[in-house]
């Protein structure tokens, strides 16, 4: 006689983590990532996207620009592109969500045909707004399933829904256009030196300034001290690498970090994933 072990499905259990990044071409400009973190916490960190959110089950509590958002079942968690954040669960047994990572060009052309100018960005970071939200829904399980067609029109109405709501015109590029001179040379300087970027105080040097102030006035602009911000480009660079099907190793060489294990290590605390498994997805999607 069969045990009831062999003869019923073992239940999920709830504080497993997973999650699965990939591409579908129904929403073009857009990834997608379908997640459930209990103990992962996200280092301060951006997206050169939007990312928004939909929270599926549990609480996801994370710090943005103005300040900090608790976002539970049901509710959209909206960030603007290059906006730096934080993630981690807000209940016990964490949180559970469906996410869009649409470019800056596809929510401008959906806020174009609304009548919006400018590059848009929302008036909060918790946002309730359940029509939205119930057709993000139904494209994100659209596009899971392979639908295009019915993929494409829920993400675009759900994208209007929410410009509808709690959007806004004319916003400006994120903290970039108030940058002073010497800042936007120095971030040149660490966008070009990936491999090989200089110290602190040789950075200081090159744009005229001295290293505590300049360290002070870059976090100002760009919301992260030079060091982090190199590592956020590093992995955002890794990404793209990652999705031509470049080995992960070879990422590593490529983008400056010292090896596969420090990639993995700050690329995971930035996405919830290890470089191979986005990898393997994107490649597989």
């Amino acid at each position: 006689m069969s045990s009831p072990a062999s003869v019923h499905p073992p239940v999920e259990d709830p504080r497993v983590e997973h999650a699965r990044y990939w591409r579908f071409s129904g929403l073009p400009g857009t990834d997608l990532l379908t997640a459930r973190f209990v103990t992962t916490a996200f280092v301060r960190h951006t997206h050169p996207t939007y990312t928004i959110g939909l929270i599926t089950d549990g609480v996801e509590e994370f710090t943005h620009a103005r300040g900090r958002a608790r976002v539970g079942r049901g509710g959209l968690a909206v960030v603007g592109p290059e906006e730096v954040h934080t993630g981690h669960a807000g209940a016990p047994e964490g949180w559970s969500y469906r996410v869009f990572y649409p470019t800056p060009e596809t929510v401008t052309a959906v806020a174009r045909e609304l009548g919006m100018r400018g590059t848009p960005s929302f008036t909060e970071s918790g946002i309730d707004s359940p029509e939205a939200a119930r057709a993000l829904g139904r494209a994100h399980l659209a596009a899971e399933h392979g639908q295009v067609l019915a993929a494409s029109s829920h993400a675009r109405e759900g994208l209007a829904l929410l410009l509808c709501s709690h959007g806004r015109e004319h916003a400006p590029a994120p903290g970039r256009h108030t940058a002073r001179a010497e800042v936007e040379r120095a971030r040149e300087i660490l966008d070009s030196r990936l491999v090989d970027p200089p110290a602190l105080e040789e950075l200081a040097a090159r744009v005229g300034m001295g290293p505590f102030a300049l360290n002070r006035a870059f976090r100002a602009v760009h919301g992260l001290p030079p060091h982090a911000y190199l590592t956020q480009v590093r992995v955002d660079r890794a990404r793209v690498l990652l999705r031509s099907g470049l080995r992960v190793s070879e990422v590593a060489t490529e983008t400056g970090f010292a090896d596969q294990s420090h990639l993995t290590r700050h690329f995971k605390r930035r996405l919830g994933v290890p470089p191979g498994a986005y990898r393997r997805d994107m490649l597989a999607a």
